[in-house]
């Protein structure tokens, strides 16, 4: 039995197994990330109890210098964060990891599962309360069937015109539209419900990147229900009684050892610890085989042959379906997704000698095949890897197009700045996942004005209700589609936009009595990009960010990272959030407030663009460099003042790289018959990092 456990005590259940275990003799230390969570562990004797939360590389030191033997991880069910920090921790000290599942019952928040948008809607219709929609806008025409929809339900959703259009004619009320850009954090979905009073959260089961964590954790503390449209989530692990007594503290005595295996080691009751190994007299045997679309005639005959001689078949429950009905043998199958579990799955089951793993589509195509293989030959399998069709052949096949110049991405459970990917490629092909997966992608690409790409959606791809939709973007939008699906964009004008240096005239600038808002001129925008270097994956700053016209370019030129927009007029930010919707840079998120106040929780930024410091020049570039001190900072100066201002910051600061351009830019006006040069006002370019670029490789690979 382990010597020495730490285990994790985010709840109830956590806290009493802490309590059980150091009943019984053990060196137990137990865990809580609050005060309040460390005063409900009553520490004394073998229990002893730490406070305060850990990230990931805080747990791994802990776990080390705490020479504990085992980790339980008895955090809350969708704190899906914390646990894959104490998972990875306890991976990278090499210390054994257990997971302590709740009782089915206990679901956080008082958690209601539904199937889909129309029970949630009948089941919200039989409550009363204020209700908290954070589902998006697509579907909330649906919502407007509730009963008394305009007094208790607020929606919050993307700040792009498209979403506030389709609230409005759900016949939503202004000031029950919450417009924001996540990632929203568990604050900041207490901070919501507790203004709107609600007394119901509704989700879909959108995954990490969707951010369910933070709602469920959320509607837990709050005290609310959370409506969720989607199944429960299953997670691998041990019930209490499960590792009450694999860990020796059961409620019937035990004489006969105990042995526990994680991962592929073996630890006994009497505390000796060896190496977990298949009998070298039955090794196993593991094809893990690409199934193709899940029809006979889309699998392959040696799939079909590794299957007819498996022992074993694991996958699935769609997939083991499918290969009963193709090869007509029912054989003993286990249901398991993630390779964890596979891998788990042939422990558990040493009678059987021959296995045979399905995985949909094709084995090296978004499978998990890539993560399963290594784990499979580390533990001594004899492992063969079967292709199969994948969803991308296929639908290229039924699409009449090819797919060896196809930018191939997924969306299933990932975020992705999907219209990015579709600017820069005449192809894209697109895994979608979810039940509005493939009509959310389209809903972003027009969103994003790509309404007129063409896009071809295919349905249950392979099977005997297969359906393939093709027409441009902006004509699918009112068209649902099933959850299996697969999607092919076409963008025949792919590339062929200016990358920076948009036209002034492109940007929406406004007017009122107080002058048109200032915006960054053309010339000058693409002299100041040419100087940051946006690379493809950068986090940018754009300070005093005006119209938007920096850090619009910066969002399109950095696609897979974030911008932000800080800027502190609420004209400006006005006209700033309808030039993002204008342009589709949903990268691009605007922070309203002054500098450098509004810049301190933001994320370290790579690149920074200071067009407007009200004064306050020398504490935005310090906190910049605080936060990341080799971030690369271009300044813009008008005045004499700000430009001898920075003048001193570069000695100041000593930065290596460093250089000052001053631009002078005419531009022709037309005066009677003659066309004249007119003189803009000279504007001084500071650019400033602490380590420069060390050759031109390093610039041409992005890595500045």
């Amino acid at each position: 039995m382990a010597d020495k456990i730490c285990i994790f005590a985010g709840t109830k259940d956590g806290r009493e197994m802490a309590g059980l275990l150091a009943g019984h003799g053990l060196d137990v230390t137990a865990c809580a990330a609050t005060e309040y969570g460390g005063e409900l562990l009553e520490a004394g004797g073998d229990l002893k109890v730490r406070t305060g939360r850990m990230d990931e590389k805080e747990m791994e030191v802990f776990l080390k210098d705490g020479g504990f033997d085992l980790v339980i991880d008895a955090t809350h069910p969708y704190a899906q964060i914390v646990t894959e920090n104490i998972r990875n921790a306890s991976k990278a000290a090499d210390i054994d990891y257990l997971r302590l599942l709740r009782a089915q019952e206990d679901v956080p928040g008082n958690a209601v599962y539904l199937e889909d948008t129309e029970e949630a809607v009948r089941y919200l219709s039989e409550t009363s309360g204020q209700i908290l929609l954070t589902t998006g806008s697509k579907e909330l025409v649906k919502y407007s069937e509730i009963p008394g929809f305009g007094e208790r339900v607020w929606a919050r959703v993307l700040p792009l015109e498209s979403s506030l259009k389709q609230a409005e004619e759900a016949g939503l009320p202004a000031g029950r539209i919450i417009a924001m850009q996540g990632p929203f954090t568990k604050e900041m979905n207490i901070a919501m419900l507790n203004m709107t009073k609600a007394e119901f959260m509704v989700t879909k089961q959108s995954g990490k990147i969707g951010g369910f964590g933070e709602k469920m954790d959320a509607a837990l503390e709050c005290g609310i229900t959370a409506v969720v449209i989607g199944r429960p989530p299953e997670e691998e692990g041990m019930s209490f009684s499960e590792m009450a007594e694999a860990l020796g503290c059961g409620t019937e005595e035990k004489d006969e050892k105990v042995e526990i295996k994680t991962g592929c080691t073996v630890k006994n009751a009497d505390k000796s610890i060896t190496e977990y190994k298949f009998d070298v007299t039955n090794i196993p045997c593991v094809a893990i085989a690409g199934i193709g679309m899940g029809m006979e005639s889309t699998m392959t005959s040696e799939v079909k042959k590794a299957i007819e001689e498996a022992e074993c078949l694991i996958g699935a429950e769609r997939m083991l379906d499918a290969a009963k009905k193709i090869t007509g043998m029912d054989k003993p199958s286990v249901k398991a997704i993630a390779p964890e579990m596979i891998k788990k799955a042939m422990m558990d089951h040493p009678e059987y000698h021959r296995f045979c793993v399905l995985m949909s589509g094709d084995t090296g195509f978004f499978s998990g095949t890539k993560k399963l293989l290594p784990m499979l030959k580390e533990a001594g399998a004899l492992v063969s890897v079967l292709p199969g069709i994948s969803s991308m052949s296929y639908l290229a096949s039924r699409a009449g197009e090819s797919y060896d110049d196809c930018k191939m991405v997924s969306m299933h459970g990932r975020s992705r700045n999907i219209a990015a990917d579709v600017r820069n490629n005449r192809k894209v092909f697109c895994l979608v996942g979810g039940q509005d997966g493939a009509a959310d992608l389209i809903e972003t690409l027009v969103s994003a004005g790509l309404g007129k790409v063409t896009v071809c959606v295919g349905e249950r791809l392979g099977y005997t209700d297969e359906m393939v939709t093709t027409g441009p973007a902006e004509k699918l939008t009112e068209r649902s589609f099933d959850s299996l699906s697969a999607v092919l964009i076409i963008n025949e004008e792919a590339g062929q936009s200016l990358r920076f240096g948009f036209p002034d005239s492109a940007f929406t600038r406004g007017g009122d009595s107080e002058g048109v808002v200032p915006m960054t001129k053309s010339e000058v925008r693409a002299a100041v990009l040419s100087k940051l270097q946006p690379c493809q994956d950068d986090l940018c700053w754009d300070i005093g960010a005006g119209t938007g016209s920096v850090s619009i370019e910066l969002a399109l030129n950095a696609p897979y990272g974030t911008t932000y927009a800080v800027e502190k007029k609420e004209k400006a930010l006005e006209l700033l959030n309808e030039n993002i919707a204008k342009f589709g840079a949903s990268n691009c998120i605007a922070v309203p407030g002054s500098a450098p106040e509004a810049l301190t929780d933001l994320p370290a930024p790579d690149k920074v663009f200071i067009g407007g410091s009200s004064g306050n020049m020398e504490e935005i570039i310090r906190l910049v460099l605080d936060k990341n001190p080799e971030a690369r900072i271009v300044a813009a100066a008008v005045s004499l003042e700000t430009i001898a201002e920075l003048s001193e910051i570069v000695k100041k600061f000593d930065f290596e790289d460093r250089e000052v351009v001053c631009l002078s830019v005419a531009r022709a006006r037309e005066i009677g018959k003659y066309n004249l040069m007119m003189g803009q006002n000279p504007i001084y370019i500071f650019t400033m990092q602490k380590t420069p670029c060390t050759s031109a490789g390093d610039t041409a690979e992005g890595k500045c």
